[in-house]
């Protein structure tokens, strides 16, 4: 059963898609020192797909991975994080295609937090890995899929608070504050207004 995800799924266009059970990957916040949001990106190896483009770190799901077990796997396999580092908050379809012969694939975004900003050992698929300021993400260049999904994916909002109940924890977080909208919780604690 490991591994038994890689391979290319083609659609009825003849496009290819990595992950024969469809892929994920980790959009992975954690606060920056002044408490405003950084995400955790992969500038992707010049021999791999997309090469030279940033990206989420992820990969193809196996057959008896859900996408949130994939996301985190990959996260370990390509940035060395653990899973008992990453707190998963939401996961979101960021993209679905229908293959030849009538075979579904999708991507699946996994939405998740780390407490600080992690260190991180990139694989061979990784050129750099850099936690980038949430607002500095649109300035790289983007992964083709990535690009495509993240203005669905960004921080809309920072809210505190009284304006959440998610935003009691006294560290800054991620709260989806409607199904696939999400804002950056500041507690009073963590000096962000």
């Amino acid at each position: 059963m490991r591994g038994d995800g890689d391979g290319w799924v083609v659609s009825d266009a003849g496009a290819h898609y990595w992950g024969r059970h469809g892929a994920a990957g980790l959009l992975l916040r954690a606060p920056r020192p002044d408490g405003t949001p950084a995400v955790l990106l992969q500038h992707r190896a010049p021999w791999s797909h997309q090469g030279g483009t940033w990206g989420l770190p992820g990969g193809a799901r196996d057959s008896h991975e859900t996408p949130e077990q994939a996301a985190v796997r990959e996260a370990h396999e390509e940035a060395g994080l653990f899973a008992e580092h990453v707190l998963v908050r939401a996961t979101v379809v960021t993209a679905e295609v229908v293959g030849a012969g009538g075979t579904q694939w999708s991507y699946t975004t996994v939405v998740a937090d780390a407490p600080e900003l992690l260190i991180t050992v990139p694989n061979r698929e990784s050129s750099e890995l850099r936690w980038v300021p949430e607002n500095e993400v649109i300035g790289l260049p983007l992964h083709p899929g990535f690009a495509a999904s993240w203005e669905r994916l960004r921080i809309t909002a920072m809210v505190s608070p009284h304006e959440h109940d998610e935003c009691l924890l006294a560290v800054p977080h991620t709260v989806e504050i409607q199904s696939g909208v999400f804002a950056w919780c500041t507690p009073a604690s963590a000096g962000v207004n």
